[in-house]
């Protein structure tokens, strides 16, 4: 396909091709029976807001059989209607609502596999120094809630200005189940559901950290690990690193999948490359 205006979320459904755009969202039916010369697709959704900052548009479908897309806010931190949400929409784009709101800059979510509660990251604001606010790790238990942007950040800072932070108080808006680092640019997020890595990674949760941009010293660059305890977050720690050296960075993961193998499956954008990750035991 060519053509497309910063074409980035992709899903499958029942054989067809999702994939969205900053305004639209477009299924390519039946694929995989009409490769490599799929067509032109059919408009699913063709008024997404237009605004360009954090429209990178990421989907998936639920396991409720509908579409979710993540809309990020027009600006580093803002009350702009319409954006810093995530929407939930029937397959071929009707009964649209909010499901989550509050949510700066969402670029992955998904399911837990056995709860199936969504859970997804969210970048927080700049221009806060080095060490405010924290990236977060979200859990929505249910539609409608607010998850504090953009009067409240990683659950617990008021916004520095009084006008946005007399928007709310972070009492009243759902906390991160898991503060990550501050910048670090939470992007994929994926339950570990394979069978190739040990039982203690099953059902754990892998992120891609992009990375930071802003920061005296850079952080993220890597894919970190949280560790539940049942829906409980015990830990947060690295899972594959390598990719900064000092202040010299050499890739940027973006997003994750499980192989049918089990193997992790990790897109980075500097390098234009997708990574096979896999699991072998180390020997003295």
């Amino acid at each position: 396909a060519t053509g497309r205006r910063t074409p980035n979320g992709i899903a499958f459904h029942d054989g067809d091709l999702y994939l969205a755009e900053v305004g639209s969202i477009s299924r390519f039916s039946d694929i995989e029976r009409r490769l490599p010369y799929p067509g032109d697709p059919e408009i699913v959704v063709d008024d997404l807001p237009p605004a360009k900052l954090h429209s990178w548009r990421y989907i998936g479908f639920g396991p409720d059989n509908r579409l979710y897309v993540a809309i990020g806010a027009p600006c580093n931190v803002c009350d702009e209607t319409g954006y810093g949400v995530i929407l939930r929409m029937n397959s071929d784009g009707s009964e649209r609502e909010v499901f989550a709101r509050g949510v700066r800059n969402s670029v992955g979510f998904t399911w837990h596999p056995d709860s199936q509660k969504l859970w997804f990251t969210d970048n927080g604001r700049d221009m806060m120094g080095d060490d405010l606010p924290p990236g977060e790790l979200n859990r929505a238990e249910k539609p409608g809630l607010h998850f504090g942007f953009p009067f409240c950040h990683g659950g617990t800072i008021p916004d520095p200005d009084p006008k946005l932070a007399s928007l709310g108080a972070c009492m009243d808006a759902e906390s991160p189940v898991q503060p990550l680092g501050p910048h670090v640019a939470p992007l994929g997020i994926r339950f570990y559901t394979g069978d190739a890595f040990p039982n203690e990674y099953r059902n754990q949760i892998l992120i891609a950290e992009h990375g930071s941009w802003n920061r005296s010293k850079k952080i993220g660059y890597r894919v970190s690990l949280v560790r539940l305890q049942g829906s409980r977050p015990v830990s947060y720690e690295p899972f594959v690193e390598g990719w900064l050296d000092g202040e010299k960075v050499s890739g940027r993961p973006v997003d994750l999948l499980i192989a049918p193998d089990g193997a992790v499956l990790l897109s980075d954008d500097m390098n234009g490359v997708i990574y096979r990750i896999s699991y072998s035991e180390v020997s003295d």
